[in-house]
């Protein structure tokens, strides 16, 4: 069956590089996945294979029904773990199993709406190594103090240790994407830490939302009264917080909100 061509409006970009799906796959391969493995936009299955050839237990979700047709021919053992559909509407329950590892060259367009879901689901998600737009995996893996580090910096540290293991080039990929990739992987943290997670992104959207101020500016219209404006965090911009300053701020504004009459 002929390969069908890239759909921009999909943001696909096809991984073409056997040596680099084969870095991929050793990347994940390595931490000893539990569980099942899912594969999300596995396009023309060049990672796909790799994957199943190194024993994943592996499922895939694409949104594209010409790949469907096409992976199916290609991986006729993997037709009943075929997912037709949406990975930002795929419910994860739906595979019965209490951890699910994820992998992928992820969509330059979604990448950090694929970002939220894996937080979301953290309590079920172990394990993730993705392919990246090279600036948003270095948002993602920044040290706090520079101007890459911010809300999905903060999200995704708070849940998993980031790994930046190396960088791919448009040539690599069919049609060549205009920008350089980057290659991440996160291995959730254990235990995972205790934070009130809606305090915590009201606090983050706020505070990154206005950067340039002091934090005591722009969160103050989400301080309880009881909160102490003279907070030394309240001096400081939102970037110089590590993301454990950030998990401590929102615990005490929920427990602040809490003495509250």
């Amino acid at each position: 069956m002929r390969v069908p061509r890239a759909r921009k409006a999909w943001g696909q970009h096809f991984l073409a590089d056997g040596n680099i799906a084969g870095k991929m796959v050793a990347a994940l391969m390595d931490k000893r996945p539990s569980g099942p493995v899912l594969e999300i936009g596995p396009g023309t299955g060049v990672l796909t294979g790799r994957l199943l050839k190194a024993g994943a237990d592996l499922w895939a979700i694409e949104v594209d029904g010409r790949m469907i047709e096409l992976l199916q021919r290609q991986f006729p053992q993997l037709k009943q773990r075929l997912i037709h559909g949406d990975f930002l509407q795929y419910n994860f329950s739906d595979l019965k199993e209490a951890q699910l590892s994820i992998v992928g060259n992820f969509p330059y367009n979604i990448s950090s709406q694929i970002l939220i879901r894996v937080y979301e689901w953290r309590g079920q998600i172990p394990l993730l190594v993705g392919m990246f737009q090279k600036e948003m995996a270095r948002r993602i893996a920044s040290a706090p103090g520079n101007k890459d580090f911010g809300i999905l910096s903060v999200l995704i540290q708070a849940a998993y240790r980031v790994d930046y293991l190396f960088e791919v080039s448009p040539n690599c990929f069919v049609p060549p994407p205009q920008v350089d990739s980057a290659v991440l992987r996160l291995e959730r943290i254990h235990p995972q830490p205790s934070y009130p997670d809606d305090v915590l992104r009201r606090l983050l959207r706020a505070g990154f939302g206005q950067r340039r101020k002091q934090l005591r500016n722009s969160l103050r219209h989400l301080l309880p009264s009881a909160f102490p404006l003279t907070d030394s965090r309240l001096q400081l911009r939102p970037e110089q917080l590590t993301v454990n300053d950030w998990l401590l701020l929102s615990r005490d504004v929920r427990n602040c909100s809490g003495n509250q009459p």
